[in-house]
């Protein structure tokens, strides 16, 4: 048992058991224990790949969208990017030199990075050095400028609340004890909730919507686009989606070894989709991701590439490329959502 389920049972013993949100919140971003606040996740000794490691075009992709969105705002002479959980700063230094020569692009740019872990910083700052980049906290630290925003496999990693419909109504699932074991258990009262009749299982992701909420109002009454790339659904699945990796493999129980374990949930883009449209912005499709990078020019690229490519270099792309767009693989799984001020006539990537 390590200090943090140490923790995490004396919480529960004290005042009971505590929500799957507050347990993910512990789990992940405990200031000493969390997930993701110590060590390094990523790549092939951690445990988990992420897009922009598979390979530089899906950077690139990312900073071809980013350049079209600032030329439609009227090249705004400075603009703020923001990469909310920018992993090794990977992406985002690929997105950059994908728009070196964008002009003005670059001399416009203010860049601003939300990030939790020490080690990943380290490495963000070393990649992006040449442009300062900025750590905030919260988006209400941005200055009142057009704001793009980047979140690549950012949501899903926040908590999220879980309701299961049982004879007496709808009841929250929480973390609590038995027989010595943390467990799921369901709360005692009914919750009166307006979930779809159809459903017998609902999650909500709180932090997630509010990070919609905000990024849409500064976009509204700024200017700018946001996009959103992870795994989810159009609609509400009904289904369980918390799950659990370590060293690039399914745990299957959630609740063993908290903050050694990556936990995640699908992200509901429909919840994103109804809070921006609220906040006044025009919203987009949510598409799959290879329909996305397709519509970016992501094929055209790898054509590129290859003509300067080995025979061995040629294999890797074309690996690639499967990987980021092939049904079986991420395409499908993955999906794209973007809003945006209404100045935006097209978002680059969507139909």
């Amino acid at each position: 048992m390590n200090e943090l389920e140490r923790l995490i049972r004396k919480k529960i013993e004290s005042e009971g058991p505590i929500s799957v949100s507050a347990y993910m919140a512990l789990a992940l971003q405990h200031p000493s224990y969390g997930y993701y606040v110590k060590g390094e996740p990523l790549g092939h000794g951690g445990d988990f790949t992420t897009a922009p490691e598979i390979s530089q075009m899906f950077g690139e992709m990312i900073g071809l969208w980013g350049a079209e969105i600032w030329r439609q705002l009227g090249k705004p002479a400075s603009f703020a990017l923001l990469e909310m959980g920018p992993g090794r700063g990977t992406l985002m230094q690929d997105a950059l030199r994908a728009t070196a020569k964008v002009d003005g692009f670059h001399q416009a740019l203010n860049l601003f990075l939300i990030e939790s872990n020490a080690t990943l910083r380290a490495q963000q700052e070393a990649k992006l050095a040449p442009f300062a980049p900025r750590y905030i906290e919260t988006l209400a630290a941005l200055p009142p400028l057009p704001l793009l925003v980047i979140a690549n496999e950012f949501l899903d990693a926040l908590p999220i609340r879980q309701y299961m419909k049982t004879t007496d109504g709808w009841r929250e699932r929480f973390v609590g004890l038995q027989k010595d074991e943390l467990v799921f258990v369901l709360g005692d009262a009914a919750v009166a909730l307006p979930f779809p009749d159809s459903l017998a299982f609902f999650e909500l992701a709180p932090q997630a919507v509010a990070l919609a909420r905000e990024a849409a109002a500064h976009i509204v009454a700024h200017g700018g686009a946001a996009l959103c790339v992870d795994y989810g659904y159009a609609t509400p699945s009904g289904q369980d989606t918390l799950q659990a990796v370590s060293r690039h493999a399914t745990v299957r129980n959630p609740l063993e070894r908290p903050g050694e374990i990556d936990l995640t949930a699908h992200v509901d883009f429909s919840a994103l989709r109804a809070i921006a449209a609220k906040e006044g912005a025009q919203v987009s499709a949510v598409v799959r991701q290879a329909d996305f990078l397709r519509g970016m020019g992501i094929e055209l690229r790898a054509e590129q590439l290859k003509r300067r490519a080995t025979g061995t270099q040629s294999y890797d792309i074309d690996l690639a490329l499967h990987r980021l767009t092939d049904e079986a693989q991420m395409g499908a799984l993955f999906k794209a959502f973007a809003f945006a001020s209404t100045v935006i006539q097209d978002l680059p990537g969507f139909p």
